[in-house]
């Protein structure tokens, strides 16, 4: 059983990070917390992947404090993996489509988000644990009692998206770019992703982990 739930959560990360990748590509707006390191990444010139670690690595730091519970086997395969497999990814897409056009755009979008849900059942399913940003609003709601975890969640979102573009202008990014990576992407991963998430859960996460369980 351990072993399908840390296979499921290595799938749910590695399709997650791909579909980041195809979210950047098609440059539409990334979910909420990719906004906010899309702003840090313009601010500090230093590799994606190795950025993300240590953002993480800071949020980790604080749940680890504050509280442990939701921290497992799962937060840290996305926190050492996600960053590096979204900027191979990105890289790889960049160099093999050149120029896409708005129809081939879409269809990266289209694709990233289904990809994402698809990941994100396996990741939630596994039960391993949660990523360090997921981490916070739930310290938020459940233990210092701040409010319901989807008011929460959506708090955080947005406070993840204005940092990331006050961010992203003073590392002298061009506003004209803004749209590339808070957009449509990012309204549809923040509010429109849950049934999508538990369709994969009940049809594919769910019955994968019970098949296993009942062997």
């Amino acid at each position: 059983m351990i072993k399908k739930r840390i296979a499921m959560s290595l799938g749910g990360v590695v399709l997650g990070a791909i579909a980041v990748g195809f979210f950047k590509l098609a440059a539409f707006g990334v979910d909420p917390f990719q906004s906010f390191m899309s702003g840090i990444d313009q601010l500090i010139p230093i590799q994606f992947g190795t950025l993300y670690v240590i953002v993480n690595a800071v949020l980790l730091i604080f749940s680890l404090i504050v509280d442990r519970h939701n921290i497992g086997l799962a937060t840290f395969i996305n926190l050492f993996l996600l960053g590096y497999i979204t900027q191979f990814t990105y890289d790889f897409l960049k160099r093999t489509i050149v120029d896409p056009s708005i129809l081939v755009r879409v269809a990266c979008l289209l694709f990233a988000i289904v990809v994402i849900c698809f990941g994100s059942a396996l990741y939630m399913t596994a039960d391993l644990g949660v990523s360090t940003y997921d981490a916070i609003a739930i310290i938020m709601a459940y233990k210092w009692k701040l409010g319901k975890f989807k008011f929460i969640r959506i708090g955080t979102d947005i406070v993840c998206v204005i940092v990331g573009i006050a961010l992203f202008i003073l590392g002298k990014g061009a506003p004209r770019d803004i749209p590339t990576f808070v957009g449509v992407g990012t309204i549809i991963t923040a509010f429109f992703m849950g049934p999508l998430i538990e369709f994969f859960n009940e049809k594919v996460a769910r019955p994968l982990l019970k098949e296993k369980a009942e062997e």
